[in-house]
């Protein structure tokens, strides 16, 4: 593998321009990429046009952006694409009762990443979106993951400080509790996590070895009718578990 003067190799640098690149930074200028990726603007603006010209990035009027290639080979290749393609009925059927937002997340490490969401008109604040990112700790879908889980991935969350959102329970001892009563229930409902305004309910996914692969969750106004969407998420949670062979 080539490699530069550091000892870095150039896969390294482009990875890191790739990075570069989130929900909340779609179209960037070459020095902000540069920026972002820690790199010298001429080294982050040589492997920008070498990018542009395999169409990983194209340029746009506000910059740069990922491109379509880019999108077509991670769509096409994407263990989460039948992930996605499986659920999606069940999450059509969850997304017509209960009229709010519908998402299915997986967990990445020590996050939740959402594959895919259901959204309408009038639905109550949601601060997700596809492919955006949260703690584990701070959001239903993530509570459900984290429940599941391997316990040294527990364990590191547990033992270091986790960073406080809304209601959402940042002691180890309570944490563990908690989890421990998704695992009984089979579902969580975290009320004012994000927003106190919404709460979030989330149930599990398995797949074929009946390990949990994804977690299925509507956002709902936070008030006594929220306990009510409840069946109807465990319901096609385990719809959904058993089109994935569980």
């Amino acid at each position: 593998m080539v490699r530069t003067g550091n000892g870095e190799s150039v896969l390294s640098r482009v990875v890191r321009v790739l990075e570069a690149f989130d929900p909340d930074h779609r179209a960037l200028r070459v020095s902000e990429i540069a920026r972002r990726a820690d790199l010298h603007v001429a080294t982050a603006s040589r492997i920008v046009e070498q990018l542009v010209g395999h169409g990983w990035l194209e340029r746009d009027p506000r910059g740069v952006r990922v491109g379509v290639r880019m999108w077509e080979l991670a769509v096409r290749s994407s263990p989460a694409l039948g992930l996605r393609e499986t659920v999606g009925p069940f999450m059509e059927d969850l997304h017509a009762v209960v009229g709010q937002h519908t998402q299915l997340g997986v967990r990445q490490g020590e996050e939740v990443l959402f594959l895919e969401r259901r959204s309408a008109p009038g639905a109550v604040v949601n601060v997700t979106r596809i492919a955006g990112r949260l703690p584990l700790h701070v959001s239903s879908s993530g509570l459900v993951l984290l429940a599941h889980a391997p316990a040294e991935v527990q364990e590191r969350v547990l033992s270091r400080p986790l960073p406080a959102s809304g209601a959402a329970v940042t002691d180890p001892r309570r944490l563990r509790v908690l989890l421990s009563e998704v695992r009984r229930t089979g579902y969580v409902l975290s009320r004012g996590f994000i927003d106190r305004e919404t709460a979030g309910i989330a149930a599990p996914v398995r797949g074929s070895t009946g390990e949990v692969v994804a977690a299925l969750s509507v956002i709902v106004p936070n008030d006594e009718n929220a306990v009510l969407a409840v069946p109807a998420v465990r319901t096609a949670a385990r719809s959904a578990s058993r089109a994935m062979g569980a």
